[in-house]
């Protein structure tokens, strides 16, 4: 899966919210949320479906719509993609510059800590 553009995220937002959905929901919903009209809804529905992101069941009446790929997959895999193309693939680099610009509360230190703590363990098992 490649990295999701903003505008095929927001549609999948709103398909992870439910689904299936039928096209007319998804037109209400993005047009909500986007201000996009119905043909680049339709146009994004399609494009997506032909990607593999999405699928489209057509009942002859109406085209209902479901993710293909879920929330946390496409996070992810956002994630790595930033962490690559921003930090050279680095996770050191990536929290001290978070940690540089932003003042972190005493419960994200401890629960930072607490990921360390976990990817330790989970080391140490190898």
């Amino acid at each position: 899966m490649k990295e999701l553009s903003t505008a095929e995220w927001n549609l999948m937002e709103s398909l992870w919210e439910y689904a299936p959905k039928v096209g007319s929901q998804i037109v209400r919903d993005m047009e909500e949320r986007t201000g996009w009209s119905r043909s680049t809804t339709l146009t994004m529905l399609r494009r997506m479906t032909e990607k593999g992101l999405i699928l489209c069941e057509d009942s002859g009446q109406m085209k209902t719509y479901a993710p293909l790929i879920g929330r946390e997959e496409a996070a992810r895999k956002e994630t790595e993609s930033f962490l690559n193309r921003v930090y050279n693939g680095s996770i050191s680099l990536l929290m001290s510059g978070f940690v540089e610009r932003q003042k972190l509360t005493g419960k994200e230190i401890e629960e930072l800590k607490q990921i360390l703590k976990k990817a330790e363990a989970e080391r140490e098992e190898e």
